[in-house]
């Protein structure tokens, strides 16, 4: 079954805002990472980036609340672009029928392709300016 979740992107503020909503919505993380476990071989921020949260994702109810630091290197957020919707497909077809089509027109900032961590991982900004994540690893996150 495909899904839709949001997906948040902060300056730093990651950690403390799932914390924030961990403590609201209860529960517990299903995935932290850092930018620091980031494979070598693989480009990765470093300095005080290297702390911060690559991914976080809190399940609440059927949904997953995502999330990410953005590094400097990404440039500066502004209101409209600190979020994404982010597709998690049923499958990898599905995933390469929802990524051709949700990008055409729009700009490619990572190709739909197997990401380090080994999910089907492909993001753009579609023609009328929305981010997007499309994923296939088998699971829901």
């Amino acid at each position: 079954m495909t899904v839709v979740n949001p997906y948040l992107n902060f300056e730093g503020k990651t950690e403390e805002a799932f914390n924030f909503y961990r403590s609201v919505f209860g529960g517990e993380f299903a995935t932290i990472m850092r930018f620091k476990d980031i494979p070598d071989g693989v480009p990765k921020p470093e300095g005080d980036d290297a702390q911060k949260i690559m991914h976080i994702a809190l399940p609440i109810g059927t949904s997953v609340l995502m999330g990410s630091d953005t590094p400097e290197a990404m440039g500066p957020l502004t209101k409209g672009n600190n979020f994404t919707v982010s597709i998690g497909a049923a499958s990898e077809e599905e995933a390469r029928i929802i990524y051709d089509g949700l990008s055409a027109g729009g700009t490619i900032e990572m190709p739909l392709e197997k990401a380090f961590w080994g999910a089907l991982f492909g993001m753009f900004i579609d023609k009328y300016g929305v981010n997007w994540m499309i994923s296939y690893d088998g699971q829901r996150f």
